[in-house]
């Protein structure tokens, strides 16, 4: 089980565990903006009533979303209560407009709330600096609150973020030894029958320091665009990717590292407890190719050694599509 913790570095605190929420009070304050979803706020009332204003935030990509809204949010800090699309859209408006502080406060384990990655809103320059968090306050019963199956596709995207972050040519042994206590903690949450979501919570907040400290890799360049292409769940395609990713990286390598055969073993689970695949995408043979067009031509590609070809990316895709881990791209 895990304890409460305050986890200070520069430019960011970072609170985790049971009660992590109530221990914050002085982190939050009162008078915040606040942005969430109709959902998520039904189980924290009281957040809303500290709140100055209140925004839900609309379905819809998040540079869309963040546009939107741009106009009418206000204040110099935003709270984030929810999911990643939630968490990065307050991020793409603390980069369009600063100085402006995001406290986050995950109900996925999306990693969102530990990294600077997410998309500015529409009209803002791309060369503006993107934003992290300055506060995370992380209570394994909210972020890892989801119902069994949406709970392994959210692992499986966490798990993905280790993977990346051991195995990414631009991986630091920094990154690395992070990634591989986050797949160990990520194991065991999984052993038994009931997730152990303390520890889940946990390895997934690891995943998303780590990534963030590797930058990303051809698995979510494929998951990216899976999602934006065949109009799949985040986490989804994730999940469905990540045995097959897993296996093109293993053909790439000499040895049989043990974090890995860890990582791809639960991969597949939780590929199967999800239910995860990309069918969508791979139904229409247009859309197949438009995707392996447009994930060929990414540059995280390169972040395997070889880069994966295209021919690669279409078998990773049909496997996925087919929804098996058993389906995998050995050989090929």
């Amino acid at each position: 089980m895990s304890r409460l913790f305050r986890h200070v570095e520069p430019g960011r605190t970072i609170v985790f565990g049971p009660g992590a929420l109530a221990a914050s009070t002085d982190l939050l304050g009162a008078g915040y903006t606040l942005l969430s979803t109709a959902r998520a706020l039904a189980s924290q009332s009281d957040l809303a009533r500290g709140a100055a204003r209140t925004f839900e935030v609309p379905a819809g990509p998040v540079d869309e979303v963040a546009a939107r809204l741009r106009a009418t949010v206000k204040g110099e800090r935003v709270v984030a209560f929810g999911g990643g699309r939630v968490i990065d859209v307050a991020k793409a408006l603390a980069a369009a407009d600063p100085p402006r502080d995001v406290i986050a406060i995950p109900t996925s384990l999306s990693g969102a709330e530990m990294t600077g990655v997410h998309k500015h809103a529409s009209g803002v320059d791309p060369r503006t600096p993107r934003v992290r968090a300055a506060v995370v306050i992380n209570d394994p019963e909210l972020s890892a609150s989801q119902p069994t199956a949406d709970l392994a596709a959210s692992t499986g995207n966490a798990l993905a973020h280790a993977v990346t972050a051991i195995y990414s040519k631009r991986a630091t042994p920094f990154s690395a030894a992070v990634g591989r206590e986050a797949v160990a903690r990520l194991e065991r949450s999984w052993a038994s029958t009931e997730v152990d979501t303390e520890e889940v919570a946990l390895g997934a907040l690891l995943c998303g320091w780590a990534v963030d400290h590797s930058g990303l890799g051809p698995h979510h360049a494929l998951a990216q665009t899976a999602v934006a292409t065949g109009h799949i769940p985040h986490a989804q395609a994730n999940a469905a990717l990540l045995p097959q990713t897993i296996a093109a990286l293993r053909t790439r390598r000499t040895d049989a590292p043990p974090e890995l055969t860890a990582a791809e073993r639960l991969a597949s689970r939780l590929q199967a407890t999800a239910s995860a695949t990309l069918a969508p995408l791979v139904e229409d043979d247009a859309t197949l190719h438009t995707a392996v067009a447009t994930a060929a031509d990414r540059p995280e590609m390169t972040r395997f050694d070889p880069p994966l070809t295209a021919d690669e990316i279409e078998a990773i895709y049909r496997a996925a599509g087919r929804g098996s881990a058993q389906q995998s791209i050995r050989g090929i």
